[in-house]
C-alpha cells in the first residue's frame, strides 16, 4: 500500500510539473526582432546588419523582420548583407517593404524567406550602374552575369519566380506571362520562341510582363500577383497576425552611436581625406609641429577608423598608415627639406587609404565590381593628394600671410622691413670663401665655413653632404653657394 501511495504521489507531482511548463510556454511571448534597412546601402549598413544578427544568433525561436526603405547603393555591401541574412535558419526571416526596395534593396529583400509589402510601395529595378567620364551608364555583361546568378539563387531558395527575379537586373530580357494547360507561368522570349507549334497551341493566354529595354519594377499589388509578396498589408502587426503570431514581443534593433557616426561620415570621407592630406603637407613645409599637423592626423584618423569600424580596414592598414606617418615624422624632425622619406611616407599613406576603402587587396576577376571599386578608390585618393597639394600652396601663399591682418593685436606700428644685419660682418663670410656642405642642400641646407655652421642655398642644384662648396654670392643676406670645382 505504501508503495502505491508513493507512486500516486510521484505521478501527481509529474502532472503538476507538466501542466506548469505547458502554462508557462503558452504565456511566453514570441520574440520578433525588427531590423531597419533604410538609407543608402553601403559598408556602414552592412556592418550594422551583421552586428544586429550576430547579437541574436542564439535566439532559436525568434523571427527577424527587415524593414526596407532604400533606393539601393553599393553592390559589395548589398552582397555582404545578403550573405548574412541567408545564413539565418530557414523560416526565420521576413522582408517588409515599408516604402521602397529599389536596386540593391530589392536584392536584400529577396534574400529573406518571406516578402510582405505595405500598400502603395514598390520593389525592383536592380540596374548595376557605374560612373564613367561620360556620366552614369549600365555596367558591363560581367557584372550583370554575376548579379543574375545571385538573383536566380535567391529566387530558387525562397520560392520566388526565377525568371521575373532575373528580369530585375537584365535590361535586354523580354518576359511573357502565359497560361498553358490552365497553369500560369512566366517565360523568357527566347524560351517562348523555342516552343514547338503543338506547345504553342496549348497556350490560351499570353501577356508581356517585361518589355525589352526595361527592368522589372512592381508595386505591392503586382508583387502579389506575380508571386513575390505574400500580401499587401497596412503595417508589421498585420504581417505577424497573418503568420499566426498572436502573443508577440517586438524588439527593434537600432544602430549604435558608432555605427550612426560611421554612416554619417561616409559621404564626407573624400573631403576629410582632402583636408587631412593638405594639412599634413602644410605641416611638412612649416617649421616645428602645430595646428596643421593635428588637423591632418585627426582627419585621416577619422577616415581610417570609420573604415575600421565597418570592417574594411584592419591592423594591416593601420600598420601601413603608421609607417607612412613615421616616415613623414622623420622628414619633418630629422631630415631638412622634402625628399625620399617624405615622398615615401605620402605614397605609403595613400596605399593604406586605398586598402582601407575596400575589403580586398587584389580584385577578384569573378567579381568585376571589385576592379571598378579599386579604380574609384585610387581616383579618390590620388585626386585628394593632388587637390590637397594645390590648396596647401594657395593657403601658404595667400591665406596664411593675411592672418596677421585679421588677428587682433597689439602690434608694433613700426616694422623692421628695412633693418638688416650684414652677413659679411656678422658671420665673417664673403664671396670666394670655401667650406663643406654640412647637410644635404635641396637646394637649402647648412654649410660649414670658417668653422661656423651657416644657412645657405644653391641656385637650384642639389649638393650632397660632405661636398666642398664655394660661396658664389651674398644676396639680401642669403649665402648662395655652388659646388667647388678643382
Amino acid at each position: 500500500m505504501k508503495q502505491k501511495k508513493y507512486l500516486i504521489f510521484i505521478l501527481a507531482g509529474l502532472c503538476v510539473l507538466f501542466l506548469g511548463n505547458a502554462l508557462y510556454a503558452s504565456q511566453e511571448k514570441q520574440k520578433v526582432y525588427i531590423i531597419p534597412v533604410s538609407g543608402t546601402v553601403e559598408p556602414g549598413m552592412a556592418a550594422y546588419v551583421k552586428r544586429a544578427l550576430e547579437e541574436i544568433k542564439n535566439e532559436t525561436d525568434a523571427v527577424f523582420v527587415f524593414k526596407m526603405d532604400t533606393f539601393g547603393g553599393r553592390v559589395d555591401a548589398a552582397l555582404d548583407i545578403v550573405d548574412v541574412i541567408s545564413n539565418v535558419p530557414k523560416g526565420k526571416t521576413i522582408a517588409f517593404v515599408e516604402k521602397r526596395a529599389i536596386s540593391a534593396g530589392a536584392l536584400i529583400a529577396l534574400s529573406s524567406n518571406l516578402l510582405f509589402m505595405k500598400e502603395n510601395t514598390i520593389i525592383g529595378d536592380c540596374a548595376p550602374i557605374i560612373n564613367t567620364q561620360e556620366g552614369q551608364k549600365m555596367a558591363g555583361e560581367k557584372v550583370q552575369t554575376v548579379l543574375r546568378a545571385k538573383f536566380r539563387a535567391l529566387a530558387k531558395k525562397n520560392n520566388y519566380p526565377v525568371v521575373l527575379a532575373e528580369s530585375m537586373v537584365t535590361v535586354d530580357m523580354e518576359v511573357y506571362q502565359v497560361v498553358m494547360d490552365g497553369k500560369k507561368s512566366f517565360m523568357k522570349k527566347k524560351a517562348y520562341d523555342d516552343l514547338t507549334k503543338d506547345e504553342k497551341k496549348k497556350i490560351t493566354a499570353k501577356k508581356t510582363i517585361v518589355a525589352k529595354g526595361e527592368l522589372l519594377t512592381m508595386d505591392d499589388a503586382e508583387a502579389v500577383d506575380f508571386g513575390f509578396s505574400q500580401k499587401s498589408v497596412k503595417d508589421i502587426n498585420e504581417v505577424l497576425s497573418l503568420l499566426g503570431y498572436e502573443s508577440i514581443d517586438i524588439i527593434t534593433i537600432e544602430e549604435s552611436w558608432s555605427e550612426s557616426i560611421v554612416r554619417f561620415l561616409q559621404p564626407f570621407l573624400p573631403i576629410l581625406m582632402l583636408i587631412g592630406i593638405g594639412a599634413i603637407y602644410t605641416e611638412i613645409k612649416a617649421p616645428g609641429f602645430g595646428i596643421p599637423g593635428i588637423v591632418g592626423i585627426t582627419c585621416l584618423g577619422l577616415v581610417f577608423f570609420s573604415q575600421y569600424l565597418v570592417g574594411l580596414a584592419d591592423h594591416t592598414e593601420l600598420l601601413i598608415l603608421l609607417v607612412g606617418i613615421l616616415l613623414l615624422g622623420v622628414e619633418v624632425f630629422v631630415l631638412p627639406g622634402f625628399g625620399v622619406a617624405g615622398i615615401s611616407g605620402l605614397l605609403i599613406i595613400a596605399a593604406g587609404l586605398v586598402l582601407s576603402f575596400q575589403g580586398f587587396v587584389i580584385p577578384d576577376p569573378s567579381l568585376p565590381w571589385e576592379g571598378a571599386l579599386l579604380m574609384k578608390n585610387l581616383a579618390h585618393v590620388l585626386g585628394s593628394f593632388m587637390f590637397a597639394f594645390l590648396i596647401s600652396l594657395f593657403m601658404m601663399r595667400f591665406i596664411l600671410p593675411q592672418l596677421s591682418k585679421i588677428m587682433k593685436g597689439p602690434y608694433l606700428e613700426a616694422t623692421l622691413s628695412h633693418s638688416h644685419v650684414d652677413t659679411t660682418t656678422a658671420l665673417a663670410v664673403k664671396p670666394g670663401d670655401t667650406g663643406i656642405a654640412h647637410t644635404f642642400l635641396r637646394p637649402a641646407g647648412k654649410v660649414m665655413i670658417n668653422k661656423k655652421k651657416i644657412d645657405a642655398i644653391t641656385r637650384g642644384e642639389f649638393i650632397d653632404r660632405g661636398t666642398s662648396v664655394l660661396v658664389d654670392k651674398i644676396e639680401q643676406n642669403r649665402v648662395i653657394v655652388k659646388p667647388k670645382t678643382s
